[in-house]
């Protein structure tokens, strides 16, 4: 359902950015690309699929709570905390694409998470099977954003 909403905002639009200069269409994918990376990072820190679906939660590790010299390790709740800032979940656009996705060393533990793989913990550690976790995707209320910036981008430049 939500491949169709997109390939029919694509039909509606495709038309209406054609009649744009080039540098124009550029700056609007760079607009809606940035868009697009805040309300995907608000969405994981959220902890939620782009369905609304909360994230499979996170295994209990078998360590101890206690570190060196009787520290008490404090617990973070939130997953993917460093993933989904600005220097891992990239922003790009250019006049035919706007992307939003994780890029260089990130993007294979984002993929493992995204499809649910398995992988290795630690690199001598046990392989596990990671549950599915969709980082990146389009919810509604994303295509919902989509299709008004494209009407006031497209209303300020024509």
């Amino acid at each position: 359902l939500m491949a169709n909403d997109m390939q029919l905002l694509e039909l509606w639009a495709a038309p209406l950015l054609g009649r744009l200069q080039p540098a124009a269409r550029s700056a609007m994918a760079r607009q809606l690309a940035r868009d697009l990376r805040r309300s995907q990072a608000q969405r994981i820190a959220s902890q939620q699929s782009p369905s609304g679906a909360p994230f499979a939660p996170r295994r209990r590790r078998a360590e101890p709570l206690r570190g060196k010299r009787g520290k008490v390790r404090r617990k973070k709740d939130a997953m993917f905390a460093k993933l989904r800032t600005s220097r891992w979940l990239k922003a790009k656009g250019d006049g035919n694409v706007a992307e939003v996705g994780f890029f260089g060393r990130v993007a294979r533990l984002a993929r493992v998470h995204q499809e649910g793989l398995r992988d290795r913990v630690d690199r001598n550690g046990p392989v596990v099977t990671y549950p599915r976790r969709e980082l990146i995707g389009f919810s509604p209320a994303d295509v919902q954003m989509i299709r008004e910036r494209l009407f006031t981008l497209i209303g300020q430049s024509v």
